[in-house]
């Protein structure tokens, strides 16, 4: 089935992109700026990302903890057990609820972060991360939707509505993955900005 060519690969992706570091360790120093630079609400901002950090810690933990609903899914499939893959895409779906309210957090978090007196490049670095963590969440609301279409009409006896469903899914599934590919440049672009800094710091010791 669909879900399950998809299960393994939603679930890792999502796994590296929400571990992504926002970096506010090195944010730290006694001069309070670190590699961004000292500026009065550095620290401040750097307990607002932490704290972001934390959120993304618990859907991580969420995640690890439910891996094997994807075998279980796969099982009932192969079995035709209807009432079983039902009842793991409602999980599924739960799930999902539950790691997007931690993810609003941290993008809330990371916002107010945003808003402080601190250096420009940790504000845009802030900002392309914001922007990471906020398309994982508009992906996973497309992952969250293809869960519920199974969930509510899954029929291995309907040829005509489980092909129906079948298609949503994958419609859904390819969006989740697009989605979630502008999430990880974003990612990818903070982070170049980062060791940008880096590497100016560095060169001017």
């Amino acid at each position: 089935m669909t879900f399950v060519t998809y299960g393994k690969t939603w679930i890792i992706a999502f796994l590296i992109a929400i571990s992504f570091s926002l970096i506010a360790g090195s944010c730290k120093s006694s001069g309070g700026g670190g590699v961004f630079g000292p500026t009065d609400d550095t620290q401040e901002a750097v307990k607002l990302v932490d704290s972001a950090n934390e959120d993304l810690t618990k859907i991580k933990v969420l995640y690890d903890e439910n891996e094997g609903k994807r075998q279980e899914l796969k099982s009932a499939m192969e079995k035709n057990d209807a009432a079983a893959a039902k009842k793991i895409a409602d999980d599924v779906v739960y799930l999902i609820n539950d790691g997007a309210s931690n993810g609003n957090d941290a993008v809330t978090k990371i916002q107010k972060a945003q808003e402080m007196n601190i250096n420009d490049d940790y504000r845009e670095y802030l900002r392309l991360k914001e922007e990471s963590l906020k398309l994982q969440l508009e992906a996973f609301e497309q992952y969250r939707m293809a869960a519920r279409t199974l969930r509510d009409n899954y029929d291995p006896k309907n040829n005509t509505l489980r092909e129906k469903v079948k298609e949503e899914f994958k419609t859904r599934s390819e969006n989740y993955r697009t989605i979630m590919e502008k999430a990880r440049d974003y990612s990818s672009r903070a982070n170049e900005l980062y060791k940008s800094v880096l590497r100016k710091q560095v060169a001017s010791n």
